[in-house]
């Protein structure tokens, strides 16, 4: 095997970790994947955290080793399959934390920024509004119900609502044997926001 080769390998595997983490945060959420480019510059930046903490923990090691109890040896293999374990937990955490909104909140507390963890507004609100809704389509139909699933961005994707009723003038219109209805997000033209009653919570 020659210099070069040897070389490459050996960034290939110093950039894994991040590149895995990458892969994991934009598998997992539903932010618009980024050009090319973006994307590895993201796993660039998550190798540099990776890669951080793992020096990190290595010294950990080397002092409880020093002081403590002998652990192991750290070698590459070691440092490796580190760094990879890191890279799950980065791309896990950073997928919780950019579905949830959490960090945003206590960013926004503080006056630090406006905007939220969600990829849309869109997004947002079904995330942090469980309750039904009443689609209103091009056509004029309303239909009511229960969503169990929902688009990322609006008009592309679909609806999926259960306990689905036809609301029309003279009452509603229950789909009793239907499990659930599929709608087209290009079919509707704005959504409400059902409050839930005492009999409903």
């Amino acid at each position: 095997m020659g210099t070069a080769t040897k070389e490459i390998i050996e960034l290939l595997i110093f950039l894994l970790p991040g590149f895995i983490a990458a892969w994991l945060y934009y598998g997992l959420t539903s932010f618009p994947k980024p050009t090319q480019f973006e994307r590895i510059v993201q796993a660039l930046v998550f190798t540099v955290l990776i890669q951080g903490v793992t020096s990190v923990i290595k010294w950990i090691l080397f002092a409880i080793g020093k002081y403590v109890f002998y652990i192991g040896v750290w070698n590459d293999d070691t440092r490796f399959v580190t760094s990879i374990l890191i890279a799950f937990l980065f791309g896990f955490t950073f997928c919780k934390y950019s579905n949830n909104d959490k960090i945003h909140q206590i960013l926004r507390k503080l006056n630090i920024t406006k905007s939220t963890s969600y990829p849309s507004v869109w997004y947002g609100v079904f995330g942090e509004n469980q309750t039904y809704i009443v689609l209103h389509l091009n056509d004029g139909r309303r239909l009511y119900g229960w969503p169990l699933q929902w688009p990322s961005l609006p008009g592309s994707g679909h609806f999926s609502i259960a306990e689905a009723e036809w609301l029309t003038e003279n009452g509603s219109i229950k789909l009793d044997t239907v499990r659930a209805v599929l709608m087209p997000a290009s079919e509707v033209k704005f959504v409400e926001f059902m409050k839930l009653g005492e009999d409903d919570t």
